[in-house]
Formats: C-alpha cells, sequence, structure tokens
C-alpha cells in the first residue's frame, strides 16, 4: 500500500470519526446542560484556585511583616516601662504609638487575607461537592445516551483501530506533517486535485505543478501547505 493510499485513507477515516464525534457530541438538553454546568464548574475551579495561591502568598508576606511589626511594638513597650525621665518617657510613648500603627496597619489587611482564604475555601468545596454530583449524574446519563448509540461508538472504536494500523505504516515525520495540518486545516489534511486548483484552499495550481504531481506520489500544495493527490491515479 502505497503512502498515497494510506494517507487519502487515513484522511477519510478522520473524516467518518469527526462526523461520528459530532453526532455523539449532540447532547439531548439535560445531559448538555450537565455538560455545560461541569465545565462552568472547572473554570471556576481554577479560578478559585489561582486565588488561593494568590492570597496564601500574600497571607505568609504579611504575617512575616506584622510579626515584625509585634516585636518592634513589643520593643517600645520595654522602653515604656524602662524609661526614668519624663523627656524619655515621652518620646517612648510616641515611638510605642508609631509602633502600634505600624502593627495595626499591617494587621487589617492580614485579617482581610485569611478571611478571604476562609471564603476562597468554602468556595472550593461547594465547588468539588457539586463537581462531584453534577459528575455522577452526567456519567448515569451518558451512559443511557451511549447505548443508544451504539452502533456509532463501536464504529468509532473500529476507526480509531484502523487509524492507528494505518499511522503505524507511516514515516514520523510525514505523519507528524498530516497531523498538524488535521490540527491547522480544519481537519483536511489530504485533499485532491479539482479542475487544476487545490481541492482545499481553492489556489489555481500553476501548470508545472500539476505536471509534477502526475508524476509524483504526493506533492504540498504552495498556497496552503495541504498534501496533494491527483485523483485521475487512482
Amino acid at each position: 500500500m502505497s503512502e498515497l493510499s494510506v494517507l487519502i485513507e487515513l484522511q477519510s477515516v478522520h473524516d467518518n470519526l469527526r462526523t461520528i464525534q459530532r453526532d455523539l457530541s449532540a447532547y439531548p438538553p439535560d445531559l448538555a446542560a450537565l455538560d455545560t454546568e461541569l465545565k462552568t464548574i472547572a473554570k471556576k475551579l481554577e479560578e478559585t484556585a489561582r486565588g488561593l495561591v494568590a492570597s496564601r502568598s500574600l497571607f505568609a508576606n504579611l504575617s512575616v511583616e506584622l510579626d515584625s511589626a509585634q516585636k518592634s511594638e513589643e520593643l517600645a513597650k520595654v522602653v515604656v516601662k524602662g524609661a526614668t525621665q519624663k523627656i524619655q518617657y515621652t518620646a517612648a510613648i510616641r515611638d510605642l504609638d508609631e509602633r502600634q500603627r505600624q502593627k495595626n496597619a499591617v494587621a487589617r489587611p492580614v485579617k482581610e487575607t485569611e478571611l478571604r482564604i476562609d471564603s476562597l475555601e468554602r468556595l472550593e468545596n461547594e465547588l468539588r461537592d457539586r463537581q462531584v454530583e453534577a459528575q455522577k449524574q452526567f456519567d448515569e446519563l451518558m451512559a443511557v445516551f451511549l447505548a443508544e448509540h451504539g452502533n456509532q461508538v463501536e464504529a468509532q472504536a473500529r476507526l480509531v483501530t484502523r487509524s492507528q494500523e494505518l499511522e503505524a505504516t507511516l514515516a514520523p515525520t510525514l505523519l507528524n506533517k498530516f497531523r498538524r495540518l488535521l490540527q491547522q486545516r480544519a481537519g483536511r489534511a489530504v485533499v485532491g486535485v479539482d479542475n487544476g486548483a487545490c481541492g482545499g484552499c481553492r489556489t489555481r495550481l500553476r501548470t508545472p505543478f500539476v505536471a509534477h504531481l502526475r508524476e509524483a506520489d504526493t506533492l504540498f500544495c504552495e498556497s496552503c501547505q495541504r498534501i496533494l493527490y491527483d485523483p485521475t491515479k487512482l
């Protein structure tokens, strides 16, 4: 089996798989609603996780600042207690007031951050509980849905197996090129020449290029880079 024949069949297999996947993705309303909810929950969990990482990091930094401010306050209190002269006492009191203001300035955001962490942790737990519940409901409905589409599920399995068999016969460089084109060209990596034009991007091909294509096994479109073949040779 030539590389060209393998590529053409592999494209056909992927076309059929895409059709089956589209049909199997057309969920009934209740299943679609759960699917949407699960995706929304997953997104919220990611956002919550990022928020927790940022808040915990901020809390750790603020806690260090608060600890330092508290130690400074304690030292200032010791100085106040040890002051024996009025001038020293007055200066020590002013310094203690300043240290307390600094501690309070740090203590407020520490408390606010701590409350935010608690709130995010509660939200995370609630989301995970709902995720488990929704996933269970989704799996139960999905099992019924797939049972109703048994023929397509079986066909999908056969096509996946055939795809793997065909891919195993291709050189790694050509297989990687095929896979990249599938992603980049909306699932159409291999196309035939149609009236002198690329069957994918519809670009008119140069006459020498078309002539060379009749002699070569495979060529790539000069415009879209898809793998081209001459249908008249099949």
